[in-house]
């Protein structure tokens, strides 16, 4: 059945080290994103604590779990929200996971990242596998940053039936905004998914993120994008088959 689902990517600076800091800015663009009409919302890669790998390997009090009360607040906003952050994985080492909670703060699934990158490899251990999950009949596909690289990924989501593909990225200034620009309507083209981008803008750890959150339609057109500068929430209306 032909439908219209209406998603919200929230592009901020993070604090670095602060998760309760962070939490109230993807709390506020939450609501934000509410008030707006979307059904989903979602933040950049590690957006509960900045992208900042070598804090977090030395500072335990950095990670979260699905239960932490410091994630309350983003929990029972009338909104799914997809927020990116460090939890504990196989034999107790840290894990890049994007956690996701429904309209009424139930927890709906987790996805550990799968491909890590060059510097990440040093703190992180790789998810395998998972990454989607159904609301009103929309199926969403989860990908942190490097995992949108490998088409196998998202070609699996796509398969499984999912429509919207969100990405959780850190996209740089200088090289990362030709990435952006190519990596994900290349995503959409290949799968017939919906893709959008949630990326950061300012400070994170050893980069400057780019901004440019964008939403692309299946055949790869732009649809939606934030400018480059501060914090700000891209919302977009994405045409899906809803099933029953």
């Amino acid at each position: 059945m032909p439908g219209q689902v209406r998603v919200a990517a929230a592009q901020f600076e993070c604090v670095p080290g602060d998760v309760d800091a962070n939490v109230g800015r993807i709390t506020a663009l939450a609501r934000q994103a509410r008030e707006a009409g979307a059904a989903v919302v979602f933040g950049p890669e590690l957006c509960l604590t900045g992208y900042e790998p070598a804090m977090i390997a030395a500072d335990r009090r950095l990670w979260t779990e699905p239960d932490d009360v410091r994630l309350d607040p983003v929990r029972g906003l009338g909104i799914a929200v997809v927020v990116n952050g460090v939890a504990a994985g196989p034999e107790d080492q840290p894990q890049i996971v994007s956690t996701v909670y429904g309209p009424d703060g139930a927890l709906v699934t987790t996805y550990a990242k799968e491909h890590l990158y060059d510097n990440e490899q040093e703190v992180f251990t790789a998810g395998s596998g998972g990454g989607r999950f159904w609301l009103d009949g929309v199926g969403y596909s989860l990908a942190t940053c490097f995992d949108n690289h490998f088409p196998e990924v998202v070609e699996r989501n796509a398969a499984l039936g999912c429509q919207v593909h969100l990405a959780s990225s850190l996209y740089g200034t200088g090289g990362g905004r030709e990435e952006r620009r190519t990596v994900h309507p290349s995503i959409a083209k290949t799968t017939g998914m919906h893709v959008m981008l949630a990326n950061h803008v300012g400070v994170a750890g050893p980069w400057t993120g780019c901004g440019g959150s964008a939403a692309w339609a299946p055949d790869g057109t732009l649809v939606a994008e934030a400018d480059e500068t501060g914090s700000k929430l891209l919302v977009a209306d994405l045409e899906v088959e809803m099933s029953k």
